[in-house]
Order: C-alpha cells, then structure tokens, then sequence
C-alpha cells in the first residue's frame, strides 16, 4: 500500500510524512480498510478535476476553492468575504454546475421576509373547483444555497437560516420540511460598506465552518480576468461529481483516522483563544473580549479530516490542522477596542497563537 501517507514505523507507533507520531492505540476504535484508501484516492482525483474545470472560468484563487472543498466535504457552512468584483457568485454557481447539483441564489435586502427565504402556503384552486392551501418551497430548498449579502437582511430573516444551516429543516406554519442531502449554504459579506447592514449575531457567525476571505487579484490575474470577461462567451463546465457521490465523500471524511495528540492539538489551540482562560497568553488578554467555544474544535477536526483527504492522505497531521485554523477561527473570536485601535486583526491573533504553538 505504497500510496498511504501513514506507514509502519514499528510495531507500535505509526509515524505520517510530517513527522507526526501516533499510537497504535490512537486507532484502535477506527473502522478504517482498504476499500477506503481506494475512495481517498478517487476523492482526490475528482477534487483535481473539479479544480481544472473551475479553472476554466475561475482566475487564481486556488487557496479559496480549497477551502471551499474542505467546507463541502465537511458538511459545512462558509461565509465569504470580500469586495465587489471578486467573482464571488461567479464562483458558487460554477461550483454548483461542475457538482451536478441544484442552485439557488438569495439577494438579503432589507425588506426580506423569513418565507422569502423559506416558502409560504398559498391558496391554490384544485381541479376539483375547490380551494386548498398548497406550499410553495422556497429557495432554500436546494443543494447549494448563496446568501448573498447575507448581512444587508434584518436579524428576523437571518434567523431564517439558523434552522436549516444547524439541522438541514425548516419549519413553515408548524409544518416541518427536510432538506435534500448535500446541503450547502455559503454566505458572502461586503467588508467595506457597512450602512444600513445588520451584523450577523455570534450564534448564526458560529453556524458557518470557515471564514474565506478573498483578496485583490495580482496584476497578470487581472489581465487575464479582463481577456476572459470581455470576448467570447464563457466556456461551458462539466460536472465532475453527482450528489450522490459527494455524499458518499462527505462519509469517507468522517472515517479518516485522527491521532489522539491531534485532538488535544484542537483543543487546547480553542482554550488558548479564550482571555479568561488559565491557558491564554499574556499579550492575547488585552486584545481578545471573546474567543472559541467547542464548536471550534469539532470544525478544526473535520476541517483538517477534509484537507487530510482532498491531499490524498489517510491520517490527519498537524498540518491539516494549521492549514484550516485560520479559517475556522477568526470569525469567532470578538476582539476588544483596544485590538481595533491598534489595528490587529483576529486573524493576526490566529495567526500568532499557532506559529506559539509547539
């Protein structure tokens, strides 16, 4: 089994190319075999091919479709940030296409309404002569949900989401509706404009696994963008992946073995972030009024379960973990005005806390 990133090192330990040791016993309650280290193996060459596709439209933001896939393969949410023009929608719809799955796209606006969103019963006149209340589905129901501007709604319609984001159902007049599987909401944020938005409570920011953000293209990126977007139509994509395969990725992940010293990695990274903590830096007191709560350290390890896995390996390391830390922490840690005035960043907090960590 050469293709395996984590081999016999002795009769007890296993070690993976990062250097990362584990225990025999680390494992021991992991239903892992070789069926699965095939599915890995086809997980990452689909993950390729949707990248290639995706490249076809799509200009640079490599670090940003990664994140995206860990996200999707999780079963996760993600809030993307960035100004107008940086093919954020562009992206999500493309994404959509090259999965085979169904789309939709909600404009937040300040006079949304919850069934907007939802879906309402409506009075519809049957066949029969007779009238009947009927129930439209809204457009959360679909596989991929874009929240675009999602903060430009007011907190009642916001609320909205909270149900099918944490439990993928709605509730519509005491009528309960299930949401086809996979099921994705990415959200998306203006960080510059921010009169007449409402600020997405900690309980809904806390909902979303990563906060991706999206950066200024370089300048032979923009040449190119302005080259695609300004001749012939478009390229049409083709789909990669069928729900029903993804879903079956989405269960690969949760199989990928995760060393014991690695979960006390999570953990402890979260505690760190908290200022109240026995365990938090000196020089983070100041600077942090909230940090992580539990829910952080579920999304670190299956953030670094879905990297481990779209790189083809078959153990989690630390690296997968430091590579998804910085997306699945920044948004839940509130700095205080101190940190705003001198201008550090929770991301820079992140970033500081686990370069410290040995």
């Amino acid at each position: 089994m050469s293709q395996t990133r984590f081999r016999s090192h002795s009769d007890d330990e296993f070690r993976d190319d990062s250097g990362d040791v584990a225990e025999k016993n680390d494992f021991k309650n992991v239903d892992f075999n070789n069926n699965d280290v095939d599915a890995i193996a086809r997980l990452r060459t689909s993950f390729e091919r949707l990248s290639q596709e995706l490249a076809k439209v799509i200009v640079g933001q490599r670090e940003t479709i990664d994140q995206l896939a860990i996200c999707l393969f999780a079963r996760r949410h993600a809030l993307l940030m960035g100004v107008p023009g940086l093919a954020k929608t562009l992206l999500v719809s493309s994404l959509s296409e090259c999965l085979s799955l169904k789309f939709s796209r909600i404009q937040f606006t300040p006079d949304l309404m919850p069934m907007d969103i939802t879906g309402t019963d409506i009075l519809q006149e049957t066949p029969g002569g007779r009238r009947e209340l009927q129930f439209v589905a809204g457009p959360v129901f679909a596989n991929i949900v874009l929240a675009d501007e999602i903060n430009r709604a007011p907190p009642k319609t916001q609320a909205a989401m909270l149900e099918a984001m944490q439990e993928q159902r709605i509730t519509v007049l005491g009528k309960t509706f299930t949401l086809d599987s996979p099921f994705m909401v990415l959200a998306t944020q203006n960080p510059v404009e921010q009169e007449g938005t409402y600020p997405l409570p900690e309980a809904q920011l806390d909902r979303f696994m990563s906060l991706i953000e999206l950066d200024y293209p370089s300048e032979d990126e923009e040449i190119l963008i302005a080259k695609r977007t300004t001749g012939e139509e478009m390229p049409k994509l083709e789909s990669v992946m069928t729900a029903e395969e993804i879903i079956s990725h989405q269960l690969l992940v949760r199989r990928i073995p995760v060393p014991e010293h690695i979960y006390t990695f999570a953990a402890q990274l979260v505690r760190r972030t908290r200022p109240d903590g026995e365990t938090a830096p000196t020089w983070l007191k100041p600077l942090v009024s909230w940090g992580a709560g539990p829910r952080a350290v579920q999304n670190l390890i299956l953030g670094a379960k879905a990297r481990a896995a779209l790189h083809g390996n078959f153990m989690v390391s630390s690296d997968d973990l430091r590579a998804v830390a910085p997306a699945v922490l920044t948004h839940r840690i509130i700095t205080t005005f101190a940190a705003q005035a001198e201008r550090f960043s929770a991301k820079q907090i992140v970033n500081r806390l686990v370069s410290e960590f040995e």
